[in-house]
């Protein structure tokens, strides 16, 4: 059968561009195709890009301990330097409270033992001495605005929390995109911007292609899904969902960009705050500012997207709500008038773990429901994907016997079945984006 590449992969965000990147080092010819004007345009650009340990699986720890060594190291894992710059990692450290929806983070700390990952278990008055700015009150569980509870202590100071200095934020989540983009082509990858797919080719029983909006169609033995929130529409083109049971669906969020209190120099002073007591996570922002996002507590409902592509963009009550909550943990925060920060849509799975996957179409597979916790894998899930499609592709039954990759910073054995879209609801999860 005529080919154009040996690969297509759907959607040029960070995980599409590293999945294509890992094949064109095995010496695969490949293009990533997406309906946006460039690298990086879609969700990834809109990511907080925080890199850190703290899963509620120890699968979730050691692939973030794995993409932690490509992200410190990030130029001599590209070898390439892009002309745009070279995204670079800022190490703040990362402050999780302790509350009983992470069950005191308990089997946290069971899964950063086993990485070898370095922590402190901090009473409250650590966490004054080492913050000034945090009010170690009890706030908890959290509770929406027209509670007459909310923003009220609940009695009590926190538990504690655990503080973990190896962590940070990437500072320009598209250009490390495009950084990843230029390695690619490198090795002879290509990339196709402004081209929006409307059909999965398939002959003979597999994927063989793509068709194009303005009617091209490129040949290929194996096409990924990657396209982010749009991938359960990618997934139905090519008849595959009804056999997973685990799928996808696109979730509006918003994320709060704030100014810091004005005596506290948050750019070197803030560190990442995980917050399950509030119900918000938060990081520095230049020019001293804060980004604040939501740990999805079970009282806010989750705004749930019919189509990824016609849906309302503008900040609702939400925002206001999570920068009050946030205000309750950081004192002296102000709650502008305006809202300012991002609307977005994550690409999410019911359990918030991703699917890494073949399908049960031969030839196409799927690297879907990665929104909101995994960028920082973004490096891992490339070399995972291509492993996955090198042996399925050479004939091996991964659904039986689950391909198996070996993490080279880590020496840790990844069992992809992990990822699988016939799994069922993983009950270790924190059923948040915290993952």
């Amino acid at each position: 059968m005529p080919k154009d590449y040996d690969a297509i992969v759907i959607g040029a965000g960070i995980i599409g561009c590293c999945t294509a990147f890992e094949l064109a080092k095995k010496g695969w010819r490949t293009l990533n195709v997406d309906k946006l004007p460039g690298a990086g345009y879609g969700s990834t650009s809109n990511s907080c890009a925080i890199i850190r340990f703290h899963y509620s699986t120890p699968d979730g720890v050691a692939m973030a301990r794995e993409g932690y060594y490509y992200w410190i190291d990030w130029p001599k894992y590209l070898g390439v330097v892009d002309e745009a710059g070279m995204a670079k990692y800022v190490n703040t450290g990362c402050l999780v409270t302790k509350c009983e929806r992470n069950h005191q983070l308990v089997s946290v700390m069971k899964c950063l033992d086993e990485l070898g990952v370095v922590y402190q278990e901090l009473e409250p008055e650590d966490v004054e001495r080492m913050l000034s700015f945090v009010d170690t009150r009890r706030y908890g569980p959290p509770v929406v605005m027209d509670d007459p509870r909310f923003g009220e202590p609940t009695g009590g100071i926190v538990s504690g929390a655990v503080y973990i200095p190896e962590s940070g934020f990437i500072t320009d989540p598209q250009l490390s995109v495009h950084n990843v983009q230029r390695a690619c082509e490198a090795r002879g990858g290509e990339f196709l911007f402004n081209a929006a797919v409307v059909e999965i080719l398939k002959a003979d029983g597999r994927a063989t292609g793509v068709k194009l909006a303005d009617g091209r169609e490129l040949r290929a033995p194996v096409v990924v899904n990657v396209a982010g929130p749009a991938s359960y529409k990618v997934n139905r083109m090519a008849g595959v969902e009804d056999e997973m049971r685990m799928k996808t669906r696109p979730l509006k969020q918003e994320v709060c960009h704030v100014p810091a209190p004005e005596d506290v120099d948050y750019n070197f002073l803030g560190p990442i705050l995980s917050d399950g007591d509030v119900g918000c996570y938060s990081r520095p922002e230049i020019g001293n500012h804060i980004l604040i996002g939501s740990e999805d507590p079970e009282c806010d409902p989750l705004d749930w997207v019919d189509d990824a592509d016609d849906y309302d963009q503008g900040f609702t009550d939400q925002w206001q709500t999570q920068v009050m909550r946030e205000a309750q943990r950081i004192k002296d925060l102000s709650i502008p008038n305006e809202r300012k920060g991002l609307v977005d849509l994550y690409d999410c799975t019911e359990d918030w773990i991703p699917i890494y996957d073949k399908s049960v179409l031969p030839g196409f597979y799927m690297a879907v429901g990665t929104s909101g916790n995994q960028f920082k894998n973004a490096p891992v899930a490339g070399a995972l994907m291509a492993e996955l499609i090198e042996k399925v592709e050479a004939g091996h039954d991964h659904d039986s016997e689950p391909v198996q990759l070996k993490m080279k910073y880590t020496g840790r054995t990844c069992d992809i079945g992990f990822f699988s879209r016939l799994r069922t609801i993983n009950p270790n999860s924190s059923f948040s984006v915290i993952g």
